[in-house]
């Protein structure tokens, strides 16, 4: 057996062992989130259910964002006239946060209607658009809750 090949280390032991570091520690703390936005989808995904029996068609993949409670957020959205859409938009049931949104046109005027779930961690949004065009589904916490960073997830749906 060569001394020399056995006594060598592998060229890249340090940068795989500083990946494994960084995996073994924020892969734990991040499993939390990962779980509160499986939670959060799932509501929205909940929600959605009875609107599919309704003939909605809702969209495949799901907007999942951190929300805190000093910023919402605004997710742009392309709607078409015609079309009657819902948006399901939750945090996790139990994390104690209560959430309120509105879909803005073009000028930034609020419209649709809003169903608040009990609780306040979820909403259903229904929109029809009078024009064509990118609109914004905003998304805040209410006073009312427990004002925490938390996720949220929407699921859009149309007919």
């Amino acid at each position: 057996m060569n001394s020399f090949a056995s006594s060598r280390r592998p060229r890249f032991q340090w940068p795989v062992s500083a990946v494994w570091v960084f995996v073994l520690l924020f892969g734990w703390a991040g499993s939390g989130v990962a779980e509160e936005a499986a939670e959060a989808e799932g509501a929205a995904q909940a929600m959605a259910q009875p609107l599919e029996k309704k003939d909605f068609v809702f969209r495949a993949e799901a907007w999942v964002k951190e929300l805190r409670p000093d910023i919402g957020k605004a997710i742009k959205v392309q709607l078409f006239k015609g079309n009657d859409y819902r948006f399901c938009v939750a945090v996790p049931p139990g994390s104690g946060v209560q959430i309120t949104a509105t879909v803005l046109d073009f000028e930034g005027k609020p419209g649709g209607k809003i169903r608040v779930v009990e609780g306040g961690w979820g909403a259903v949004l229904e929109y029809e658009p009078k024009k064509t065009g990118v609109y914004v589904v905003a998304i805040r916490q209410t006073e009312e809750g427990k004002p925490k960073p938390t996720v949220c997830a929407m699921v859009t749906g149309y007919k």
